[in-house]
């Protein structure tokens, strides 16, 4: 027999839930794997038409496991936390290489695979596979944490056992799916970070957090913390619409896409510009931006080399340079800032 707890959710989704998202179409599990990771935080509304583009491209785990991983960034490219992307290639690979590109049905396995985690595997086995499984991702953290009352930051231990204890008493065995989507809906449409609507709430009449009036206040914020501050200067050489970037080490800060050079000051410029063999006419310094981390912010300083000579080392040696033109762009992957930079030179050409 179902809890009260998952009856009213269940007959709220029935009602009110989403049914009509992409990934809920013709579901596979390769569908809804791919729109687990897009969606860790990120909205999906944003997630929607990236989705898409994604599955016209990848339509299915063997075409993500053969596509170059620059291929799979380009198509990632302003969706943001690019490890995803990059574990989301390799977990494709190990499908098709460990498991005949079929989608691991056992948990354990499901787990061990990159960018999985024990609520994303939980996800996409509860619903795509049928199976019952608890997930505890944010939307459901903020739902169980308001109605249970529970203090404390949900990135503690304690507290985020405590809530998954809470989310595996919860789910039921029955409509597991169902019950999946409709505790991530709540999240996302009614019981919001802030301004929730706890007026259409089915779970209101035993909410610890609208009893008492604390919604603002669970679930805890993380505790905050000043952010160091970092500089770099970003190195652009231009001619014409080609800018000459460098693909960065497949590990770390945008690991795998493409940006351009950095130097730590402008004493290190005529250093660089020896190695690279390149001769300066006008050096021009665009408008300074922070980019900001999880972890610390990084105030970025773009300076543009216009080339002397429009036939001036056209061709790169270097493997992990290349020549990229906005007006014909190649497909790979574009850091943020890099992106920024391009469009605010095509702004300032008029193009």
């Amino acid at each position: 027999m179902l809890n009260t707890f998952a009856s009213r959710i269940l007959a709220w989704f029935d009602i009110h839930g989403r049914k009509h998202l992409p990934w809920q179409q013709d579901k596979t599990p390769y569908k809804v794997w791919v729109s687990e990771i897009m969606l860790q935080q990120t909205q999906v509304t944003t997630v929607i038409p990236y989705f898409q583009r994604f599955m016209q491209r990848f339509p299915d785990v063997q075409a993500l496991a053969a596509a170059p991983q620059d291929e799979v960034l380009h198509h990632w490219t302003g969706l943001g936390y690019y490890a995803r992307a990059r574990n989301l290639h390799k977990a494709a690979q190990m499908i098709v290489a460990e498991y005949q590109g079929q989608f691991p049905r056992e948990k354990e396995q499901v787990m061990a695979l990159p960018g999985i985690g024990r609520s994303t595997a939980g996800a996409v086995l509860s619903l795509a596979c049928q199976q019952h499984h608890a997930i505890l991702d944010g939307n459901v953290k903020r739902v169980l944490a308001r109605h249970a009352g529970i203090d404390g930051w949900p990135g503690e231990k304690k507290v985020e056992s405590r809530l998954w204890e809470l989310a595996e008493q919860l789910t039921p065995a029955h409509r597991t799916a169902d019950y999946t989507q409709a505790m991530m809906d709540m999240g996302a449409t009614l019981c919001t970070r802030s301004k929730p609507n706890c007026s259409d709430c089915p779970l209101s009449a035993d909410c610890v957090a609208f009893k008492t009036g604390r919604q603002a206040d669970l679930p805890t914020k993380k505790p905050k913390k000043t952010l160091p501050v970092r500089q770099t200067i970003m190195l652009i050489p231009k001619v014409g619409s080609q800018l000459l970037m460098q693909q960065r080490p497949p590990v770390g800060l945008w690991g795998g896409l493409w940006g351009f050079a950095e130097i730590a000051s402008v004493e290190q410029l005529p250093e660089w510009l020896r190695c690279q063999r390149l001769e300066t006419g006008k050096q021009i310094w665009l408008e300074p931006f922070r980019h900001t981390f999880s972890h610390f912010h990084l105030d970025i300083q773009p300076l543009v080399i216009e080339l002397q000579h429009i036939s001036q080392v056209i061709e790169v040696q270097d493997a992990n340079s290349l020549w990229y033109d906005w007006r014909n762009p190649s497909a790979i992957g574009l850091a943020a800032p890099t992106t920024m930079i391009v469009k605010d030179l095509q702004s300032m050409s008029g193009q």
